[in-house]
């Protein structure tokens, strides 16, 4: 994936692989080139992972969870002392089903941009923003083509959609319910580890380079800090929703096992977005407006740390604007090069989405994934923050009738499970948590 900063690198780079092309296309051996390519490649990550270990980088920051607390903010820490079972079944439940439909909502657009994906709804002659999930496929890709080996792409249509397919935004919510499950909450890295081992069958970026140490060998605590590029981007984040679901209006709770899971993967910004989102889904159970559950969300991550100058920043624009196509504009001005798949941009983009939302659960997921980046993944998170403020009752039922209760999902001997059953099984882990 093309990072955007370096754009004659870049040019450069696919140059040469055409010139390459065409020597073997000639009929040339070109092993030899190859083989001194590859060398020197691994020379040069070789002293770019020595370099960030050797000197001190402006963007140092927190990683360890006695460090990140030592320089968090005051914070209520836990704001509820018991909770009601129905009306917390009612919230995991919405939460949930907030998720699954950000989530769809983004599945189809995913990798587009906000210009394109302002196009595919002129194209289509929709709405812009979207008022349904997508009736027609902006990509124009084929039907059959399968989300993870799985759920056809037409499932996530309007016209098809009858249950909840399979992405990993999904897939990491049931891993955690698993792990909460069969560890309790008091899991460890390790026990993370051990059930990727057992349950996933494929991962992306951070995610793969873990899951490939550990297949090799290389212990949990080591498994994300080795060859791993991709140690601040939107992985961790993505796996944050079971700690908040667990710990509901517990928001420090939420962000210490959002740590522990994320530390398998990522470092630095990568598991304070994990620690932040998480916090803030867990806050929203109990706030009363959405951005008050994103400004406590914060603290639970260090008043120092970039993300949290962002999302700072990103709620003063929203607060000068009033305008969100003018804020969306802002964040992608400001973050022009960035991967569209960091943690930094995503949760720009997921803070300006709830920021617009204005506690509408259908605006806030229509405008967030219509600001274009890693769609699924900010529009999941969106959802499911608004879901468990609402509840599951409350949602809008547009949104919600077409899931359906089936899940389809792709982790190993878990392929199928129901909506009202996974709530089910998070209510029972939060009420032991919460009410004693």
């Amino acid at each position: 994936m093309t990072m955007g900063y370096f754009p004659n690198l870049e040019g450069n780079w696919q140059e040469y692989l055409a010139w390459l092309a065409l020597l073997k296309e000639r009929g040339f051996n070109t092993s030899q080139t190859e083989r001194r390519m590859v060398k020197l490649l691994s020379q040069e990550k070789k002293y770019i992972s020595q370099k960030m270990r050797k000197e001190n980088s402006a963007y140092q920051t927190a990683e360890r969870l006695e460090e990140i607390r030592r320089q968090r903010p005051e914070g209520p820490r836990k704001l509820v002392e018991k909770v009601n079972q129905d009306e917390l079944n009612d919230r995991i439940l919405g939460a949930w089903l907030g998720r699954a439909a950000g989530c769809i909502l983004g599945i189809p657009c995913e990798g587009l941009s906000k210009e394109a994906i302002r196009f595919a709804c002129l194209n289509h002659s929709l709405p812009y923003p979207l008022r349904s999930y997508w009736p027609e496929d902006p990509k124009n890709l084929s039907p059959k083509a399968r989300q993870y080996q799985l759920t056809p792409r037409e499932k996530f249509l309007l016209k098809n959609l009858t249950g909840i397919g399979a992405d990993d935004d999904l897939a990491y919510t049931l891993l955690g319910l698993l792990i909460l499950e069969e560890k309790g909450l008091d899991f460890t890295t390790k026990d993370v580890a051990s059930a990727w081992l057992k349950y996933l069958p494929t991962a992306c970026t951070a995610e793969a380079v873990a899951l490939t140490n550990l297949r090799q060998g290389i212990p949990p605590a080591l498994a994300g800090g080795i060859n791993n590029p991709y140690t601040d981007w939107i992985g961790a984040d993505i796996r944050s929703d079971p700690w908040a679901y667990a710990a509901p209006g517990w928001p420090e709770k939420a962000a210490e096992m959002a740590y522990r899971d994320a530390c398998l993967t990522h470092r630095g910004i990568g598991i304070h977005a994990a620690m932040f989102f998480s916090a803030a889904i867990a806050a929203a159970f109990v706030a009363s407006e959405p951005i008050e559950a994103i400004k406590l969300g914060l603290t639970e991550i260090p008043k120092n740390s970039r993300l949290t100058g962002v999302v700072q920043q990103v709620i003063r624009w929203c607060e000068d604007d009033g305008d969100w196509e003018k804020t969306t504009d802002r964040i992608l001005k400001f973050f022009q090069g960035m991967s569209p798949v960091h943690a930094l941009n995503n949760a720009a983009m997921t803070v300006a989405g709830i920021f617009y939302g204005n506690g509408d659960f259908g605006k806030t997921i229509t405008l967030t994934v219509m600001a274009g980046l890693d769609t699924d993944c900010t529009g999941a998170t969106a959802g499911s923050l608004l879901g468990a403020m609402v509840g599951a009752s409350r949602l809008p039922k547009k949104w919600i009738k077409p899931l359906g209760d089936e899940v389809e999902t792709y982790l190993l001997r878990h392929r199928h499970f129901r909506s009202k059953e996974i709530a089910k099984r998070f209510t029972r882990i939060a009420l032991k948590n919460i009410n004693t």
